[in-house]
């Protein structure tokens, strides 16, 4: 029976946020593991040639809208009435990206996201700010200065975009993206579901349903 899940994850992305606390719940309640796959959004839309939907679908007449209704529905259910559009949005996350490609090879990726995301999505921190994002990391117990160090590094640069890579060989087109599976079962034996909407339909597999 499945017992994990693989979040495909970009900070960049407010559905990665949105989704993260509901998962979170779903994969404690089937006690399954769940791990983070850091890649970078930006390349997977290059590399299947996506787009952000609010450019994407500009052009459709109420499909925007009807997504952002959907939004606030999702967030309703959910209780996620902290969130909040981050003002610098669409930042630049390759520094965090590359980050918590270093935190998770220290296999510490979910706390990671954890120690980011409340700060990012519900108090706007300043992702231009090293000093900030080193703040809140050093007070969830990372050592801050030795990520910033290991992100400019090649061997995490590599993986980041070796990441990317093969999230998108695996069928990956956008965040957020689950693969649920067993653990220690080949790569391609894991089912792929797309969108914060398919939570329901994880935990069918989960349960065995």
């Amino acid at each position: 029976m499945a017992n994990r899940v693989e979040l495909v994850f970009d900070f960049v992305s407010p559905n990665a946020y949105l989704v993260w606390w509901p998962l979170r719940e779903l994969v404690n309640r089937h006690e399954a593991e769940l791990d983070v796959i850091p890649a970078f959004l930006a390349g997977m839309h290059k590399l299947t040639g996506n787009a952000p939907p609010m450019h994407r679908d500009a052009e459709v007449k109420g499909k925007n809208d009807y997504a952002m209704l959907e939004m606030q529905r999702f967030i309703a259910k959910h209780g996620l009435t902290k969130y909040r559009l981050h003002p610098q949005f669409p930042f630049n996350s390759i520094l965090l990206q590359r980050m918590l490609t270093a935190a998770d090879q220290d296999g510490r990726g979910v706390q990671f996201v954890e120690a980011l995301l409340r700060p990012i999505w519900e108090e706007g921190l300043d992702i231009a700010s090293p000093e900030a994002i080193g703040a809140v990391l050093t007070g969830a117990g990372f050592d801050a200065a030795d990520l910033f160090a290991r992100a400019q590094s090649d061997e995490v640069k590599q993986a980041l975009a070796a990441n990317t890579d093969a999230v998108v060989a695996r069928g990956a087109f956008g965040i957020p993206t689950m693969f649920v599976g067993t653990t220690g079962a080949p790569a391609d034996s894991y089912e792929m579901f797309f969108g914060k909407e398919r939570l329901g339909q994880i935990e069918d597999l989960l349960a065995g349903r």
